[in-house]
């Protein structure tokens, strides 16, 4: 069984491990994201980001930076045991849990060979872009088409199911 803590590392032992894979020779990827209310599309994503180096750093918002991003109401799940589904993925060699708004200060912590994000975006859409390159890496689009959001999985839970959540009828 895999120790959910054994991939997650703080930002300084990601930093000194990341480093020394670079020495080692291993291309580095990170692709990042919320991962609310895990799906299909995310698990697409991490493996086709897997699949472009040696090994995948996954960088997740946390509590707070997800509702920041996302909105009232998120993350539905909260970012502890986000990481622990995330750690169980064979393609997820390391994640890291991020505060701020983007994930432009972990890139620059672990600067990755790679930074891979998912088909809502285009390489010249990316924000952190410029970030990436300031070491000379490369902004890559993988995974899937955009047909998966946690956005739409819960408004179509909610659609289903509300009924189950509706006031008794008066007597």
């Amino acid at each position: 069984m895999i120790d959910p803590s054994a991939k997650l590392l703080d930002r300084a032992t990601a930093r000194r491990r990341a480093a020394a894979l670079r020495q080692e020779g291993a291309v580095i990827v990170l692709a990042n994201g919320a991962f609310d209310l895990l799906h299909v599309g995310h698990v697409r994503y991490l493996a086709a980001a897997r699949a472009l180096g040696d090994k995948l750093f996954v960088a997740v918002n946390s509590d707070a930076s997800a509702a920041r991003l996302k909105g009232p109401g998120r993350p539905v799940v909260p970012a502890e045991e986000r990481v622990e589904l995330l750690s169980h993925l064979a393609c997820v060699d390391y994640l890291v849990v991020f505060d701020e708004s983007t994930v432009s200060e972990v890139l620059r912590d672990i600067r990755p060979h790679i930074h891979a994000k998912g088909t809502d975006y285009t390489v010249e859409s990316v924000p952190e872009r410029a970030v990436v390159a300031e070491w000379g890496g490369t902004t890559a689009i993988c995974g899937d088409p955009k047909n998966h959001a946690t956005t739409d999985l819960v408004g179509e839970i909610v659609r289903r199911f509300a009924h189950l959540c509706s006031p008794p009828p008066r007597v």
